[in-house]
């Protein structure tokens, strides 16, 4: 017969809180520390109760392997949710790092050679590591001063926004170097997006606005078209007066 399996509830570890506060502190005699940090001297274990429930608070168990226990006076809840959000806070502000890798061969072409550089200064300015690998083949790797001097070429032609971090390295057929990012890196990016943000917002500030050259011309400048002047139509009516 096949064993029976645990639940997964019990089967998977819980990070329940085995800290040890009121009631359930079950020891004798204990030494107690009150919410202002003041040391009290030794009480016993329902004295200490007596004294944080007069102050409307929780007696906690912070020392349980000293001789006797330290208790202190204390809001536990508040505590509680006091580390919650800094542990949170912590979480927050970690800076995750990224790490790309791109592989090279000792006798890459030179298109090949600005390309793969391409993607390495685009993950630098992404603020990710890169690992750059040259890869050995056959009677390659007899010569490993050539794919060493490719990795340094290469570390030089982006040193103003990559630096190296690790240098290389021989592993095996491979040979391994790894670039982090410099303050610089990302910076011509955040700038051309700043510089696009402006230009786009100066488009829509000058957008209702007209040009003078296309501004049609005064009235008073130009007749409409077909229109007689004063004088010639006084000389027309004389010729047709002569006529008749």
């Amino acid at each position: 017969m096949r064993p029976r399996r645990r639940p997964i509830e019990q089967s998977r570890p819980t990070n329940r809180d085995t800290t040890r506060i009121n009631d359930a502190i079950r020891v004798p005699r204990v030494r107690l520390i009150d919410d202002d940090g003041a040391q009290l001297g030794i009480k016993t274990t329902d004295e200490a109760r007596d004294y944080a429930y007069g102050k409307n608070l929780d007696l906690v168990e912070v020392a349980a392997q000293a001789d006797p226990p330290v208790a202190k006076v204390m809001d536990y809840g508040k505590y509680k949710y006091e580390q919650e959000q800094k542990a949170k806070q912590a979480r927050k502000h970690q800076s995750q790092i990224h790490v790309k890798e791109i592989k090279l061969r000792p006798k890459i072409g030179v298109h090949d050679y600005n390309t793969k550089k391409g993607h390495v200064e685009r993950f630098l300015n992404q603020r990710a590591k890169v690992k750059v690998t040259i890869m050995f083949r056959g009677r390659e790797s007899s010569h490993p001063e050539r794919g060493r001097d490719l990795l340094l070429r290469l570390a030089d032609e982006v040193k103003e926004i990559g630096v190296i971090e690790s240098q290389p390295l021989l592993d095996g057929r491979n040979m391994v170097m790894v670039l982090g990012p410099t303050r610089n890196a990302g910076a011509k990016r955040d700038a051309e997006n700043e510089d696009a943000q402006g230009s786009q917002e100066t488009v829509h500030g000058d957008g209702d606005g007209q040009d003078p050259a296309l501004e049609a011309p005064p009235d008073d400048a130009a007749g409409s078209p077909g229109e007689e002047s004063p004088g010639e139509a006084e000389a027309g009516a004389e010729r047709r007066a002569s006529r008749a």
